[in-house]
C-alpha cells in the first residue's frame, strides 16, 4: 500500500525519524515544522494520512487539526497525533477536534506503519 503522508513536528529529529521509519515501507513522506507550515504544505498535496505533534510553536497540533478539519478537502483525512503527551484529557481534546488516533513518543516504527495502513485502509 503506497500512502502519501504529511508529518508535522517542530523537531527536525522527529521528522527525520518518521521519514526513516516510513519511506522503506513504501510511503511518500512530506514534512512541515509546525501547524502554520502544515497548512501551507496542504495547499500543494493531498495526503492519505496526516501525523501531527501537539506541542509546537506558532500553531500547535490542536489548532492545526481545527484548521484542517475546517477545510472541505481534508474533513475526512485520517489524523494521527504523535506526541509525548499521554494525559486522557489531551487525548479527548484531540479526538473532539477530529484526530483519528493517538501514538505516544517514542514510537515503534513497525507499529506506526501498521497504524497508518489501518487508518488509511
Amino acid at each position: 500500500m503506497k500512502l502519501e503522508i504529511l508529518a508535522v513536528d517542530d523537531s527536525r529529529t522527529m521528522r527525520d525519524m518518521i521519514r526513516f521509519a516510513l519511506e522503506p515501507a513504501g510511503f511518500t513522506v512530506h514534512t512541515a515544522e509546525d501547524g502554520v507550515h502544515g497548512t501551507e504544505v496542504l495547499e500543494a498535496i493531498d495526503p492519505d494520512v496526516i501525523i501531527t505533534d501537539i506541542n509546537m510553536p506558532r500553531m500547535d497540533g490542536f489548532g492545526f487539526i481545527d484548521a484542517i478539519r475546517d477545510r472541505g478537502q481534508h474533513k475526512k483525512t485520517p489524523i494521527l497525533v504523535l506526541t509525548t503527551e499521554a494525559a486522557p484529557e489531551m487525548k479527548m481534546r484531540a479526538r473532539n477536534a477530529g484526530a483519528t488516533g493517538w501514538i505516544v513518543k517514542p514510537f515503534d516504527p513497525v507499529k506506526l506503519v501498521k497504524a497508518l495502513q489501518m487508518v488509511a485502509g
